[in-house]
């Protein structure tokens, strides 16, 4: 098709996703809740102590250590795309303990459940997303690549 570029996607598309500041922002956007969460978690570690605490978690500081290191290292990973695959796999399997801890829908009803059933699934977007991130080497342009 003529104006195409790459795997289908229109040439205009392709162009956008080529620009050099398109990845960076887009791994930014992809990590900032972690980032933020795992800063706002170092500044408020007694707070981020009682939420371990509350979703069951011990020793609750390990937990709440833990999740600092790997939401800002994790996050700095695939900010700067050095090792990313370990960057987005600890961020990946952190949100996976959470969605199964803080999300547990099954264990819900009614509206509660609505809730947690919504933040299972977008927490499990978020791990595919984290996949994806590894699977393109980091690089927004990949999806407009012929490989």
């Amino acid at each position: 098709m003529a104006g195409m570029s790459g795997r289908g996607n229109p040439a205009w598309v392709h162009a956008l996703l080529a620009q050099p500041w398109v990845g960076p922002l887009v791994r930014i956007a992809l990590v900032s809740a972690w980032l933020i969460g795992g800063v706002n978690k170092a500044l408020h570690f007694d707070s981020a102590i009682a939420e371990q605490a509350h979703f069951g978690l011990h020793p609750p500081i390990l937990y709440a250590a833990l999740a600092v290191v790997v939401e800002i290292a994790g996050s700095l990973c695939v900010i700067f795309r050095r090792y990313m695959w370990i960057g987005a796999g600890g961020l990946g399997m952190l949100t996976a303990v959470a969605m199964l801890v803080a999300n547990d829908f099954w264990n819900q009803t009614g509206v509660a459940r609505f809730t947690a059933l919504n933040g299972f699934f977008e927490h499990l977007g978020l791990i595919a997303a984290c996949v994806l991130v590894v699977m393109s080497g980091g690089s927004a342009s990949a999806a407009g690549k012929d490989s």
